[in-house]
């Protein structure tokens, strides 16, 4: 029997290394830390604003809400970011992404329509609203405790969306209805008291 060479071996070795990067698209930045550059800043002053590295949406003293949409639209994408917020009363914080055309958003925190945490699943405004083969079932189990940070990362890909939480597979939804590019919007629900926060905020086009 013939074993393979050293030469061989590294050789394989660097391949697999090559095909793990080609395969992980290299993200840069969306948001700069500064300002909101790279979006429709004027369609949302009072509402989003840059302080310290961090995107900060809140809503207004008429509990109006509001969208920070993109400039550029986008079709398959990958976009990751840091997202942190704590709820200061019952109603909790309501935002999340928007998407493609026609709309579909990757939900983070209190549901406006169920009331309930939603963190992680996907909103379609059908019936029912929340598929549940797109919802995020495990997403407590892998969210850190209110107030911390927690890495999100969602993929458009063709007709199929994934979310994961901290690093882990949370929720993926199929459906060919939402095949168009369209803005990413940055959610403020209207009628609720609140303020979410997000970082690091790195997109890829695929």
């Amino acid at each position: 029997m013939k074993y393979p060479t050293l030469a061989l071996l590294l050789a394989i070795a660097l391949g697999s290394t090559l095909a793990a990067n080609a395969a992980e698209p290299k993200l840069t930045p969306l948001f700069n830390g500064k300002d909101l550059t790279h979006f429709k800043a004027a369609e949302s002053a009072g509402f989003w604003r840059a302080e310290n590295g961090i995107l900060i949406g809140e809503n207004n003293a008429e509990k109006k809400g509001n969208y920070l949409w993109t400039e550029k639209s986008y079709g398959d994408f990958v976009i990751e970011f840091d997202v942190r917020w704590k709820a200061t009363t019952e109603r909790g914080v309501d935002t999340g992404l928007e998407m493609r055309s026609p709309k579909i958003q990757l939900q983070l925190g209190i549901s406006g329509s169920l009331r309930v945490d939603m963190t992680g699943s996907f909103y379609t405004g059908g019936k029912p609203a929340y598929p549940e083969i797109g919802q995020a079932k495990d997403a407590k189990k892998l969210m850190k405790p209110e107030g911390e940070w927690n890495t999100l990362r969602i993929q458009a890909k063709g007709n199929t969306f994934t979310c994961w939480i901290n690093g882990q597979k949370a929720s993926e939804y199929t459906d060919a209805k939402f095949s168009g590019a369209a803005p990413l919007g940055f959610q403020i629900h209207p009628g609720v008291v609140m303020k979410c926060e997000y970082r690091n905020i790195r997109l890829a086009e695929l």
